[in-house]
């Protein structure tokens, strides 16, 4: 499929339902009031952005970045949160546009390094990732989470 050009913008509170859309597709369904909270961290914080594409007022996918110094290296590390397209407009070049303006700030932020995470079943998505020249460290690095809620 071709590629399509896409209006780069940050993502504001008229957003909620578009994103609210997306996060569902990215299989994490939420609310509208629960994306208008979150946007109340995510706007106010000078080491995170969230850039979304727009398709004539339309918004069809979403990068989100996080930004923080890394104490082992001199520089900061970028890390890719999230990264969904529309289903309708996956494979024309959407998510290789929000992910090349995610690494353009992150540089302008200083990082050194960008970081993203993915579920295993997610195959095409890391083709996707490699393809942009992404090398998964799980075979040298380890991921461990635990949950800090109730």
């Amino acid at each position: 499929m071709p590629g399509m050009s896409v209006e780069l913008r940050p993502i504001r509170r008229q957003d909620v339902p578009g994103l609210t859309g997306l996060l569902g597709q990215l299989g994490y369904p939420t609310t509208e009031a629960a994306v208008h909270g979150r946007l109340d961290y995510w706007l106010d914080d000078p080491s995170s952005w969230l850039v979304g594409a727009d398709d004539d007022g339309e918004l069809i996918g979403v990068a989100a970045l996080g930004v923080q110094p890394m104490l082992e290296v001199t520089g900061k590390l970028g890390r890719l949160l999230a990264l969904v397209v529309d289903e309708r407009y996956r494979g024309r070049g959407v998510g290789r546009s929000l992910v090349t303006a995610a690494e353009e700030q992150a540089r302008i932020a200083g990082c050194v390094k960008m970081e993203v995470t993915s579920r295993r079943c997610r195959t095409r998505t890391h083709e996707f990732y490699q393809h942009l020249g992404y090398e998964d460290m799980c075979t040298s690095s380890a991921r461990f989470v635990k949950s800090l809620a109730g």
